[in-house]
Parts: structure tokens; sequence; C-alpha cells
């Protein structure tokens, strides 16, 4: 008996330990996923004669030209990143993000998928995969969206 109560106190303890780390866990995810992209995003930009050159010749983007193609991934890997920092219509930022990751797999497809680069494919899988858990989970405590549903929509905090 005194080893049940014993390995329930021990477990209580790694739960309440655990869950204290959550809101900070959240928040590193939802940054370190979000700088991925921002430096992405920013790269485009301050090079746009080469990102369109990308777009054009190297990339294949399926259903935009490769001009909306260049303007939709920048924006997108510029926008959605500061939203999910903030935590601020979190997880529609996180399944915007994902997209933006999802487009750039299959748009970059024919040379990730060759050998050499498991790499960069399993980058993106990481960073789809933190995104769909930022999607699923929310962004945290530690977020906008926490601090106005708390405020503003009390029963669905």
């Amino acid at each position: 008996m005194k080893i049940k109560v014993l390995v329930g106190s021990l477990l209580g303890f790694l739960d309440r330990i655990l869950d204290g780390l959550q809101p900070l866990v959240a928040l590193g995810v939802r940054c370190w996923v979000s700088w991925q992209f921002l430096k992405s995003g920013w790269l485009k930009l301050s090079d746009w004669e080469q990102t369109l050159y990308l777009f054009q010749d190297e990339y294949q983007t399926p259903l935009l030209s490769p001009q909306a193609a260049a303007v939709a991934g920048t924006f997108g890997e510029l926008f959605f990143p500061v939203l999910l920092i903030l935590g601020l219509f979190g997880r529609a930022a996180a399944l915007g993000l994902f997209a933006v990751n999802l487009m750039a797999v299959l748009s970059y497809a024919h040379v990730l998928l060759q050998p050499g680069f498991e790499a960069a494919v399993g980058q993106h899988y990481l960073w789809g995969f933190m995104l769909i858990v930022l999607a699923v989970y929310g962004p945290g405590r530690l977020s906008l969206d926490h601090w106005f549903g708390a405020r503003w929509f009390p029963r669905h905090a």
C-alpha cells in the first residue's frame, strides 16, 4: 500500500511540474518554428529578383503563377509567424504556416526527395508536426488568445 501511495505522490508531483511548464513550452515552440519561417520570408523579401527567379525556374508551384506564388509564399512566411509568436489567432496562424510549409514541400519536392536532402525534408516534417500540435492544442496560456479569451469570452478561456 505504501508503494502505491509513493508512486501516486511522485506521479502527482511530476504532473504538477510538467503542467507548469506547458505555457513556456508552447511559447518556445511558437517562437522557434516561427523564426524558421520569418528568416525565410525576410530572405525572400530582401532579394526579390532572386526570389522571382527561384519561383520561375526552380520551384514548381501548383495552381499559382510564379509571381503570385512568390508573393503568397513571402507574405505567408512573414505574416503567420508574427501572429503565432503573439499567440493571436494562434490556431489559424499555425494552420496558415502549415499550409505554407506544405506548399514549400510540394513546390520543391523534385529537389527535396532526391538523395542527400533527407535533412531538409526532415526539417519540414518537424515544422509541420509542431504546427499541427499548436493548431490542435492551441497557443497556450502565454498568448494573446488566452488573454483576450479570459477577458472577453470567459466561458471559453
